[in-house]
């Protein structure tokens, strides 16, 4: 392509990042329906916006995650239910039973590292906006406390940027 290449009328690049959503569904989906467990060593980092529509958390962590939060799905969940416009769950944070609802719009990231498979999002221009308006910071404690996934060469990550001009 070309530096002429004209603003596509399509947004191809909100097409594309929904549909590998789905694929976050898709897995997650088939988790519920075997049970709520987990084939082999299979294991989820998921990132989401804490503040993104939808999103209900417990107010202690949206305090402590102001603005994104990482969860893991490996061995002490329940409850995962997931429909077509997200996904709930149990988990325990400092031994507190809570309930996460979650829709598949507000996640950012999704990592299974016992197959180094990754999908990144681009967040929703209102995120964009916000952050440059200053509106959120990001919290130091949560880049701290989040899980670290080493990424190899990054053949199986795969990150959704069309270069929208601005």
């Amino acid at each position: 392509m070309s530096d002429n290449t004209p603003d596509s009328l399509i947004p191809y690049d909100e097409i594309v990042q929904e549909a590998l959503r789905d694929v976050v569904g898709r897995v997650l989906g088939e988790v519920q329906h075997s049970g709520g467990t987990l084939p082999g060593n299979h294991h989820f980092y998921i990132t989401f916006k804490t503040h993104a529509p939808g999103v209900s958390i417990p107010s202690h962590l949206t305090e402590r995650f102001p603005d994104e939060m990482t969860i893991v799905l490996q061995n002490k969940f329940w409850d995962l239910t997931v429909d077509q416009d997200g996904f709930s769950v149990g988990l325990s944070f400092n031994q507190i039973p809570s309930i996460l609802q979650v829709p598949f719009s507000a996640i950012t990231a999704f990592v299974d590292p016992a197959v180094d498979f990754g999908l990144q999002f681009q967040p929703a221009e209102s995120d964009l906006d916000a952050r440059a308006d200053g509106d959120i910071a990001p919290d130091e404690a949560e880049q701290a406390e989040a899980p670290s996934v080493e990424k190899e060469d990054g053949s199986n990550v795969v990150t959704v940027d069309f270069g929208r001009k601005k």
